[in-house]
């Protein structure tokens, strides 16, 4: 299987650039083709404006969607762009790997996802009708593909528990698996957690490889998270909420989940 790997890492010796390095080698023994985006490495231009359209009307007013639009549909995207997005329609699966930064991915990171989700090729596609609102939230251009994230943080477990004071791990990470992952289409798999960084000995190393690498192991056959699909019934069309017998009476990130 093809599997392409994000990392967002600036320092190579880090924990998170042993890990990478853990990781491409173990998929490419388990057999899989591997192909890696270190964005800090590549000097990932993080901003998303308009140098990234060379052929918009530059007189005109920058439209980011508009111009994402007609970019990718005419073929004149910048080549970092496309080539990324060609890694995309490659991968089988892909792994995000970064370091939680201030309770989300690093900025380059999201820069990564802002430039190369375009409209027409990550948002913006599908019948839009009172029976059905897109191809998203379980459907879409990555449909049919796997992701997973890969995360370190340098607080305790227990600071990510559902009462630590930095919030539920799960919540934490929704807007990143449910919004950017899920929404076109990718099956997300639960994520891989690495916490207190600053206290990594050999002992805690080789738990967290032998731990990872058993994910690794299980990449195509671990079950996803159970994310509603949006036309699947669920929700109200085209309200988008959820229909009064589903999880009645409760809020909250954890209703978009089938548990």
């Amino acid at each position: 299987m093809n599997v392409l790997l994000v990392l967002a890492h600036p320092e190579p010796a880090s924990l998170n650039g042993s890990l990478h390095r853990f990781m491409v080698d173990r998929l490419m023994a388990n057999g899989h083709s591997v192909r890696v985006s270190d964005l800090y490495a590549m000097r990932w231009k993080p901003a998303l404006d308009a140098d990234d359209f060379p052929a918009r009307d530059a007189a005109a007013q920058f439209d980011p969607i508009l111009d994402s639009q007609r970019a990718f549909e005419a073929g004149t995207q910048t080549a970092d762009i496309a080539a990324e997005q060609e890694k995309l329609l490659w991968a089988d699966a892909v792994i995000l790997q970064f370091p939680l930064w201030w309770y989300s991915m690093p900025a380059i990171l999201k820069g990564w996802v802002e430039r190369i989700y375009a409209y027409g090729f990550a948002y913006g596609v599908g019948e839009h009708s009172d029976r059905h609102w897109g191809d998203r939230f379980g459907e879409g251009v990555m449909a049919g593909k796997r992701a997973m994230l890969v995360v370190t943080a340098g607080g305790w477990a227990s600071h990510y528990a559902p009462r630590g004071v930095n919030g539920p791990i799960e919540e934490l990470l929704f807007p990143i698996q449910h919004g950017i992952l899920y929404y076109p289409g990718f099956d997300v798999l639960p994520p891989y957690v690495v916490y207190r960084t600053d206290k990594i000995d050999e002992a805690a190393y080789a738990r967290i490889t032998q731990e990872l690498g058993e994910r690794l192991d299980t990449l195509f056959s671990v079950e996803p998270i159970p994310f509603r699909r949006q036309n699947g019934g669920d929700y109200e069309i085209p309200a988008l909420t959820l229909r009064e017998h589903i999880a009645p009476g409760k809020t909250g990130f954890a209703v978009h989940t089938a548990s």
